[in-house]
């Protein structure tokens, strides 16, 4: 060290760690994960069936229905906030956890965003008389899109996965 220099406390690791997870700590992703895809009561998961509500199916005769693209899309700013000042947080505290706390902060407005969406079941086409008619078969008086036994909606959640390198 050079004269009259002093390290008082040396924290260049711990900002280096923090600049690090801010940059690369993994994306926040919305949706259905494969751990939360199997179904009983269908030969297809809930990521399949969520996909072809999203994007519809003429071949089935199903219409789009989106629910995760517009339900992510309604909170983007709020979560990209979060996001933000908890990177500013990590920075001025020295604390990298912080930017793990906030990942999983809007992860989880997104997540309650996403089924929000489905449980309004405002702007969906409605069912056709046939889907209404199975279900009133099974005892099922439920006519909001999307919304049948409850498993698509519980197998919505978040996940941060770190980019593949």
């Amino acid at each position: 060290m050079s004269a009259g220099v002093r390290v008082v406390k040396d924290d260049v690791a711990k900002l280096l760690q923090t600049i690090k997870l801010i940059g690369g700590g993994g994306d926040v992703l919305i949706g259905i994960p494969a751990e939360e895809d199997a179904r009983t009561d269908s030969p297809i998961g809930n990521a399949a069936i969520g996909y072809i509500q999203e994007k519809g199916s003429s071949k089935q005769g199903i219409p789009p229905r989106p629910f995760l693209e517009p339900g992510v899309a309604k909170v983007s700013d709020k979560c990209a906030d979060v996001i933000g000042r908890g990177a500013a947080d990590a920075l001025t505290e020295m604390n990298p956890s912080a930017v793990l706390t906030a990942k999983n902060k809007a992860g989880l407005i997104a997540q309650n965003s996403v089924k929000a969406t489905i449980t309004a079941g405002e702007g969906f086409a409605p069912l056709a008389e046939s889907t209404l008619a199975a279900r009133k078969r099974r005892g099922v008086s439920r006519t909001k899109p999307l919304i049948d036994t409850g498993s698509l909606l519980n197998s919505i959640t978040y996940v941060i996965r770190k980019a593949a390198k």
